[in-house]
This record gives C-alpha cells, sequence and structure tokens, in this order.
C-alpha cells in the first residue's frame, strides 16, 4: 500500500505538524509521487488520490485538508466553523489568493504548498490555535510571519511569547541568488542585509533566518522555534524545488492540525 512519507515536528502532544516529502504517493515524473496541489500542474485524479492518502494517514475526511492558492501576497484566511457550511465553489473563492491560514477548529489540518518558498506553522497551546504561512521573498518582504501573529492577537488575543513555531523546508542562502532590485527591497524594509544576506557572484539572502528573525522580533522566544534545516534545492530528490524541477512540478505540504 501507498503510505505518504511524511517529516514530523515535535511542537507539542496536541498537534500534529508536519511537511510531505516526495515520497510515498501516486503522482509521475516531476511531481513524483506525492504531491497534493492541485494548481501546479499535476494530475487531477493523482492529486485526488494522494490527498486521500495523507487523509487516512491524518485519520480525517479529505475536505478537511485546507490549501489555499497563494499568490505571493499577505492576505489571511480565518478558516472558522462557517466555512464548513460553504459550498465547495464558495470554499474555493475564499481560498483564493490567500497566504497564510489560520483556525482553531480541531481535527482540521490547514497548510501551505512550497517548494523553495518557507513554510511557517504556529501554535498557541493557550486558546487552541494553529496557523500556516508561506513565505517566498515576496511575503517575508512584506512581514507575512508577523501579519499572521498580528491576526492571532486580534482575533483570539494570542501572546507572541507563548507560541512555538516551525520554520520548514525552504532554499538555502547557499543557493538563493537573486538580483539586486530584490535585495534592495529587503534593504528598504529594514531587514538587518549583514545577518540575512551574502554576496558572491551575486546577492544570496538567508529566508528561513529572515523569518526567524521576524519570529523573534514579534515577540517568540528563540527556543520555541524550531527550524527543519533542510534546503529544498540541495535536497530535491526528497523534497520539491522549483528553481531545479521547474515551475511545473510537484509541491510540498506543510501542515498542522489540531489533535
Amino acid at each position: 500500500m501507498t503510505v505518504p512519507v511524511l517529516n514530523h515536528y515535535a511542537l507539542d502532544d496536541d498537534v500534529v505538524a508536519f511537511s510531505t516529502t516526495r515520497r510515498g504517493g501516486v503522482s509521475e515524473d516531476r511531481y513524483a509521487s506525492f504531491n497534493i496541489t492541485h494548481y501546479c500542474g499535476d494530475n487531477s485524479e493523482h492529486v485526488m488520490q494522494n490527498k486521500k492518502l495523507l487523509a487516512e494517514v491524518l485519520r480525517i475526511s479529505p475536505q478537511d485538508i485546507i490549501l489555499p492558492r497563494q499568490t505571493h501576497q499577505t492576505n489571511i484566511l480565518h478558516v472558522d466553523a462557517d466555512f464548513f457550511n460553504l459550498s465547495e465553489s464558495q470554499r474555493s473563492a475564499r481560498l483564493e489568493g490567500i497566504d497564510a491560514l489560520i483556525t482553531s477548529q480541531p481535527k482540521v489540518c490547514i497548510g501551505v504548498s512550497t517548494a523553495d518558498c518557507i513554510p511557517i506553522l504556529l501554535y498557541d497551546k493557550f486558546h487552541h490555535t494553529v496557523v500556516a504561512v508561506h513565505a517566498g521573498w515576496r511575503g517575508t518582504v512584506e512581514r507575512i510571519a508577523e501579519k499572521a501573529i498580528a491576526a492571532m492577537q486580534q482575533i483570539f488575543g494570542t501572546q507572541p511569547e507563548q507560541l512555538t513555531a516551525v520554520v520548514g523546508p525552504g532554499i538555502s542562502l547557499e543557493n538563493f541568488e537573486v538580483g539586486e532590485e530584490v535585495y534592495e527591497q529587503f534593504l528598504q524594509q529594514g531587514f538587518n542585509m549583514m545577518r540575512i544576506a551574502r554576496h558572491y557572484a551575486k546577492w544570496h539572502i538567508d529566508l528561513p533566518l529572515c523569518n526567524r528573525l521576524q519570529l523573534i522580533e514579534t515577540g517568540l522566544s528563540p527556543e520555541n522555534i524550531l527550524m527543519s534545516g533542510i534546503c529544498t534545492y540541495r535536497q530535491h530528490n526528497d523534497y520539491f524545488s522549483a528553481r531545479r524541477l521547474g515551475i511545473l512540478s510537484g509541491r510540498i505540504f506543510t501542515g498542522i492540525m489540531m489533535r
């Protein structure tokens, strides 16, 4: 039997937090073999089968795996009880253009898809709330992680110092080469370029570190931030990397669910 191979994160006994790998699914070629993202060109039947396989592992319905259609913006959706009263088409419309999800619903797995961008998971044990964030370089510049925490504070009264977090698989500084215009955007937004950037033939930016620093600046304790340390570009045989495989390839799903 095909079973998805997951990289689990030990956040808390009350939550399941993980990133998918390329192992244990039915997709083929550059989508091989586990991909549940439906808008990256994969065979829709394979995507559906993979999603069912993941749902079986999580012991929930496939409809309770919530994945937005990300557009590198900073729009955040609160997946509340009313969301599950919507029709399938209404759900899809709500998830369009969303790059971060928040929920306090148990047995609902929210997550984001990445293939070099940085996925971030947040857990508020005191308010029983979880968050999944997609932070590409554009979202990182616009401080989407900080905005997600601000939304948690507004909706649930979250205290950042009580949060635990995961910074999941993404491209490393050594492999994330950028143009001068990208470097300038980080500089103009006040990032500490001495810490997050390095110049080789071109500029390179450390997106995992940049997001870790954002979390700390927002109030998270450094010891409560788990860094996966996985470079998708370097480990493209185990994790999808758009820079290695092209845009028309699979995506990692990094998800979180309260039991």
